[in-house]
């Protein structure tokens, strides 16, 4: 464990700059497979070519870089100046993916990412109030639904991709489960700085492996540019859908929500937020919570203009300040420049977006099972003693997952319903904050 001053408070600590240098690395070893998993599958649902996938990618990096300064350092009312990492979020998935696919395509989804992004920061001075209605029962049955809606998107990958020609093949499988076995060795027996990083080990070690097995083929990323700047607007100027506006404002109070449990993790709460956790005792009040979710949206604007997508605080960042005991919100703020660094050098989003499908799913396994499980350890905080709380998860989850179960159910009502109805993710939620006013905010008549 590295020694600090306590001359000031942990989280104002500069510590040396190695000190600084390998905690901001590691930083981002923790979060990076979860950071680029997001634009590979937007981009590969989507059908966009190895090149624009490694152009999301980059704008990915570059974006969560730039994210993360802003919550970490801030300026003016942006930003919750606490160690916090900053990466896409896994709830805007699904009903990007619908909203791409359905004939929007990339540019109603910026546009629908901005305005969500600007509505997020008008919302943010409000949320304090509005946080009794996102309790653990509606959050852990989002997270939930989130993790299972994207199970089938690893499995699909572990097969081989959608539309490959040896999809399903057990070569393929072999490789998934030889990854997924991999990761789980790490976790168990490697060091404890090996095992915060057991997915991206699994899958550098998968790639390593299927190259000479003719799984992929890194010729064509000599070609791209070394170093290039993500350009506004790169697929074209944001349409905007107001079915889709709907749909990502419902991911927005989502993201909230998880932005929300992060910043109360890692800060002492105060006056009129509710305490859920501490770890570097810096008091979090109404106040500086809407600084925190300014900048979450903020970010998501910017994700918007730069080609990429919403962003919120990431879980397993927070867990890695509570592991390390250090938290110094520089440390992190190195961890937000290495990816700035990181998103300037295009070859390194082709090299990414050529890791074989099977490689994916494999690890895909491992993150999507987490969040899943993530959201039912959420779950375990709620008090089942009566039926309304058992009735909220039981029916949000189901209608959460029929869209997943039965993929075309909605083929024959209008755009705007199926572009809400048809993200499991964004249908779960309307459902669990619906069904949690009925039977938590509503006098029960006998």
């Amino acid at each position: 464990m590295f020694r600090i001053k306590r001359s000031t408070h942990p989280v104002d600590q500069l510590l040396p700059a190695g000190q600084m240098g390998a905690l901001g690395l590691q930083h981002v070893l923790a979060m990076y497979a979860g950071a680029v998993a997001v634009p590979l599958i937007v981009g590969g649902a989507l059908g966009m070519s190895k090149a624009d996938i490694g152009y999301l990618i980059n704008a990915d990096l570059l974006v969560s870089g730039v994210s993360t300064l802003i919550q970490c350092l801030g300026f003016w009312r942006f930003g919750v100046r606490l160690p916090l990492m900053q990466g896409c979020t896994f709830a805007a998935v699904t009903p990007m993916v619908f909203i791409g696919t359905s004939g929007g395509g990339l540019t109603a989804i910026y546009g629908a990412v901005i305005v969500s992004g600007v509505l997020m920061i008008l919302l943010a001075p409000l949320w304090g109030r509005l946080l009794r209605f996102f309790p653990p029962l509606v959050t852990g049955t989002v997270i939930t639904i989130i993790g299972l809606a994207l199970i089938p998107v690893a499995v699909n990958w572990a097969a081989g991709g959608v539309g490959a020609p040896d999809f399903g093949a057990p070569r393929n499988l072999a490789l998934a489960l030889g990854v997924l076995l991999l990761v789980l060795v790490v976790q168990r027996f490697a060091p404890v700085f090996l095992s915060r990083i057991s997915v991206l080990a699994g899958i550098v070690a998968g790639t390593l492996v299927a190259i000479p097995l003719g799984f992929t083929d890194f010729s064509g990323v000599s070609d791209a540019p070394v170093f290039g700047v993500s350009t506004p607007f790169h697929f074209g100027l944001p349409t905007f859908d107001v079915a889709a506006i709907i749909a990502m404002t419902v991911v927005m109070l989502v993201t909230m929500t998880e932005t929300t449990g992060d910043i109360l993790a890692v800060g002492e709460t105060t006056g009129d937020i509710l305490a859920v956790g501490e770890m570097t005792g810096s008091p979090v009040d109404g106040a500086r919570l809407a600084d925190g979710l300014r900048a979450d949206g903020l970010s998501t604007v910017l994700g918007g203009v730069f080609n990429t997508f919403p962003y919120t605080a990431f879980g397993q960042n927070a867990g890695l300040v509570g592991l390390t005991k250090v938290y110094s919100r520089f440390v992190v703020a190195v961890g937000g420049a290495i990816l700035v660094i990181l998103g300037l050098f295009p070859i390194l989003g082709e090299i990414v977006a050529r890791i074989p499908a099977p490689v994916l799913g494999g690890a895909g396994i491992v993150m999507f099972g987490t969040v899943a499980a993530i959201g039912i350890r959420m779950l375990a905080k709620v008090a089942f003693n009566d039926n309304g709380n058992l009735m909220v998860v039981a029916v949000s989850l189901g209608v959460g997952l029929i869209p997943t179960a039965v993929p075309n159910i909605y083929s024959d009502f209008p755009n705007w319903f199926r572009t809400i109805m048809e993200s499991g993710i964004s249908a779960g939620a309307l459902c669990a904050v619906v069904l949690n006013l009925l039977f938590n905010h509503t006098t029960r008549t006998r």
